[in-house]
């Protein structure tokens, strides 16, 4: 169990005034006793996400809930790394603590979020990347403002920001029709969630725009991590496999894995096969080829979460929006 702020003063022999005020980076205690506070705090487990800041400190405190499903696609990646930069950055300027948060599926989930509403935190931001619709109640017992972020579902008392997925797969799909004048493949995410079900309305939307047979596109199912699609994709030209001229892959991890496996077996990109990511991770543009792909703006996102959430908090009886974000086409030497 946590230590409290009374339990704090006690066992540093102090005053619960010195205490408070040492948490609460305040003047009237010396840098040693503020420390020393500090530093018992830590060690005993004290909840610094419950401090009383002043208005001319901290307006309030935003969570920054990350929901993990597997792990599969929320991880310590560059992008969800800008998503959070671009939350805290926002956060900050607009007066607020950021504090982030970690919720687990495998773990008793609705106690987590139980956890979240005793916090008193002023709104909560989710990162739902791998959040499934059948999830999104059980936050109802939240009663503060809720922005789920990179995700999307239809449900029209909720807030979501989210990536234009269906107009980037639409556009990548698109320039591979236009510039390899062939039906492309798709390298399709093995692990579902909602982002990448929504790129194969794009990819499919771009085939059937352009007057091919939906049925006739190679799709081959790969894990949505840089080694898992190297694996599978060696596995698959092991067994015979025969790679289609160009494709569409469902995220830059998947995209680079699959290169590099096309690549040892001999294939040479762009010249054999061509390829189109989506994300715009920082390798992307230092691979051998360079990798084209689909921009998101990541930090933007964040920030947007970041505003939305603040609105909120500060405006009552805010009408809830879906933000979805567009994205945009990074020629590069893949295609």
């Amino acid at each position: 169990m946590a230590i409290t702020a009374k339990a704090l003063a006690a066992l540093l022999g102090i005053s619960e005034s010195a205490v408070s005020l040492a948490l609460n980076n305040k003047p009237g205690v010396s840098r040693e006793t503020r420390k020393r506070v500090i530093d018992t705090a830590k060690e005993h487990g004290y909840d610094f996400s419950r401090k009383n800041y002043s208005d001319s400190q901290k307006k309030g405190t935003v969570c920054f809930a990350v929901y993990k499903r597997s792990g599969a696609v929320v991880d310590d990646t560059p992008f969800f790394s800008s998503l959070t930069d671009g939350v805290s950055t926002a956060c900050r300027r607009k007066g607020y603590e950021c504090v982030i948060r970690y919720l687990y599926e495998d773990d008793d989930l609705d106690d987590q979020i139980y956890s979240l509403g005793r916090a008193q935190f002023s709104g909560v931001i989710v990162l739902a990347t791998e959040m499934e619709e059948a999830t999104l109640s059980r936050f109802d017992r939240l009663k503060m403002p809720l922005v789920f972020l990179d995700a999307y579902f239809e449900k029209p008392q909720y807030n979501f920001i989210l990536i234009n997925n269906v107009q980037g797969a639409f556009t990548a799909a698109q320039y591979l029709i236009r510039k390899c004048r062939i039906q492309p493949g798709y390298l399709r995410s093995a692990y579902s969630i909602s982002n990448f079900e929504q790129r194969a309305d794009g990819f499919y939307k771009a085939i059937r725009a352009a007057g091919m047979p939906t049925a006739a596109s190679q799709v081959l199912r790969l894990s949505p991590s840089q080694e898992g699609a190297y694996e599978d994709m060696k596995a698959l030209l092991a067994s015979g496999e025969k790679p289609a001229p160009c494709y569409f892959a469902d995220n830059d991890l998947i995209a680079i894995g699959a290169m590099k496996a096309m690549k040892d077996a001999g294939y040479r990109i762009p010249g054999d096969v061509s390829i189109v990511g989506f994300d715009d991770l920082p390798s992307c543009e230092y691979m051998s080829p360079p990798l084209t792909t689909i921009m998101v703006p990541k930090f933007f996102m964040g920030e947007t979460a970041a505003v939305r959430i603040i609105q909120l908090i500060e405006e009552k009886n805010q009408q809830p929006l879906k933000i979805e974000v567009f994205t945009q086409l990074v020629r590069r030497k893949s295609v």
